[in-house]
């Protein structure tokens, strides 16, 4: 099955600094980008851009160099990624919620040359003391441009913005001297070389083994992507403001983001997700546009006081997944906004973010049953898992994936690459779909060990080493259970070492203390005989002993 005729839809593929430039041309002095607290044109974001650009040069970042970006969602965090674009360098997108283990692994293995972070300290973050927790000799560096840390040999120099300064860290006292000597034509003669097939930028996934793996994206397939979906798909205008309160480090809104100021639009965001803040938000701003597919955000909206009175008539079309959500979810959107034109989307990260979608020439009613159809230029077809033949509609099997949406493959992972796809340059994406008569597309689940919680991905293999690597652990098996909140939350059956006492509370704490909060498993079980196949542990058996416990159902 195949998206519209690409020859047909003139989609564009370009490099992320040559899109800003052009929704510049189109954007000038109007709202590129807002976050709660601060608002700027193209004029200044671009301003922004080439300044940072300027510094990174002027530290020594250049063409293929991967630089780390671990900033909340903002405008900072916007003008760092294009910077990188700017310098021809690999922005590698670091969870802002990800833990001191998690943050060094992600620098060892993307072989990371550089962190730009900020110094910014708040209930949700303190990337500082989170940074020097991981690299324990940052703070005794003879020279913070020039680092030599154990474990890291890549990463030479770690950029904290703002005003504060740290043992280290190249402050922003320091950063601001280096972009004197460079150029603003410079960043312009370096921009234009980079190719639109080069690595625009690499994002971790959790996949099926412990730790996660980084998926690498072209500039091409990021751009094509949020040109495909913004002009030709949802039909995005110049006046478009599109919104979206989820995290930049993921491909979902980072498509938002650049879908808008590819037509020259506004983006608008948030820090961490606030419900009453994204009511006020979409009413105040004019939202035209929603981006919100998980059924976390949309039920803690609805839950909010301000619910009822706020007023969504701006609203044209909401990207979302109401065929994953209770009915209650859609049903609510049904009655507050009826002219609301929802769209459902199937996607991944190895996908580019987005596989199938609707848009406005669909049965309104579709986008609360189906996930769309695939954009123009992608391939898509359901399989039989075992024997490689093509399923009929409505027949569900493994979904495979083909088309310039592709990731290059997961970096310096040969052996997983060539696992994820075949000589024929299909994606197996593991997960189980089928297709209707219509073409449109449902998801049914997934055939990896993953777990899907709040939106996140969560492999139950890196939660299980973690748990693992407790000493009175012996093994540490981690299953999904359905959550009204969360859609999935993760649990855990232990069995006991033996000689060191523990209890369910300790084991919590000591997995919240080395992963990030929506890994950690709500419900720990203690077990001395594992149900067994002939030579696996059979881990439906345990979720089904478990949801009976809770009196859950799926």
């Amino acid at each position: 099955m195949k998206g519209e005729n690409s020859a047909a839809i003139r989609i564009s593929a370009t490099t992320l600094g040559d899109l800003l430039m052009k929704g510049w041309d189109k954007g000038g002095g109007k709202e590129a980008l807002v976050f709660p607290g601060e608002r700027k044109s193209y004029d200044d974001v671009v301003a922004g851009v080439i300044n940072r650009a300027r510094g990174l040069k002027a530290l020594g970042i250049g063409r293929g160099d991967h630089v780390g970006i671990l900033l909340p969602s903002s405008i900072e965090f916007v003008e760092a990624l294009f910077a990188n674009a700017m310098c021809g360098a690999v922005s590698v997108l670091m969870n802002a919620r990800y833990k001191a283990p998690e943050m060094a692994y992600v620098a060892q293995n993307a072989d990371l040359r550089a962190i730009v972070t900020n110094d910014l300290v708040t209930e949700h973050v303190d990337f500082g003391a989170r940074l020097v927790e991981a690299f324990p000799d940052l703070p005794t560096a003879a020279d913070p441009a020039a680092l030599t840390l154990a474990g890291t040999p890549l990463l030479t120099q770690i950029i904290m913005l703002g005003g504060r300064s740290a043992p280290g860290f190249v402050d922003q006292a320091r950063f601001d001297a280096a972009v004197q000597s460079v150029s603003e034509s410079d960043i312009h003669d370096t921009r234009l070389t980079v190719r639109v097939r080069d690595t625009a930028m690499i994002l971790y996934t959790s996949g099926t083994s412990a730790n996660p793996k980084g998926c690498l994206l072209s500039h091409e397939a990021v751009t094509r992507e949020a040109n495909n979906l913004a002009r030709y798909r949802w039909g995005f205008q110049p006046d478009e403001r599109a919104w979206s309160p989820l995290p930049l480090f993921h491909i979902a809104a980072m498509l938002c983001m650049l879908g808008a100021m590819d037509v020259g639009g506004t983006f608008i965001g948030q820090p961490h997700f606030d419900a009453g803040e994204s009511l006020r938000q979409i009413e105040a701003e004019q939202v035209t546009m929603m981006f919100l597919p998980f059924v976390t955000f949309h039920q803690a909206m609805i839950a909010h006081p301000d619910w009822d009175k706020t007023d969504m008539s701006s609203v044209r079309l909401q990207n979302s997944c109401f065929a994953f959500m209770p009915d209650r979810v859609g049903q609510a959107y049904r009655d507050k906004a009826p002219n609301m034109l929802q769209v459902g989307t199937m996607g991944m990260t190895e996908a580019t973010g987005i596989v199938t979608t609707g848009g406005p020439a669909m049965d309104p009613e579709m986008g609360f049953r189906k996930l769309g159809y695939p954009l123009a230029g992608i391939e898509m077809k359901i399989v039989d898992p075992d024997t490689g033949a093509e399923r009929g509609v409505d027949e569900r099997g493994e979904i495979l994936i083909r088309g310039y949406n592709l990731f290059d493959g997961y970096y310096r992972d040969a052996e997983k690459t060539a696992e994820a796809i075949d000589v024929d340059g299909w994606y197996h994406s593991a997960d189980i779909g089928s297709i209707d008569a219509d073409g449109h597309m449902m998801f049914h689940g997934r055939f990896k060990d993953m777990l899907k919680v709040g939106g996140e991905n969560v492999a139950a293999a890196e939660v299980e080493a973690v748990l693992a690597s407790h000493p009175a652990v012996r093994l540490a098996q981690v299953i999904g259970l359905p959550d009204d909140r969360l859609a999935e939350i993760p649990a855990a059956y232990i069995e006991r070492d033996g000689y060191v006492a523990v209890e369910p509370d300790e084991l919590i704490a000591y997995t919240k203390s080395r992963l990030a909060s929506f890994k950690v498993p709500r419900h720990i079980r203690f077990i001395d005989e594992w149900p067994m196949s002939a030579s696996k542990i059979q881990k439906f058996k345990l979720r089904a002993a478990l949801m009976a416990e809770l009196g859950l159902s799926d």
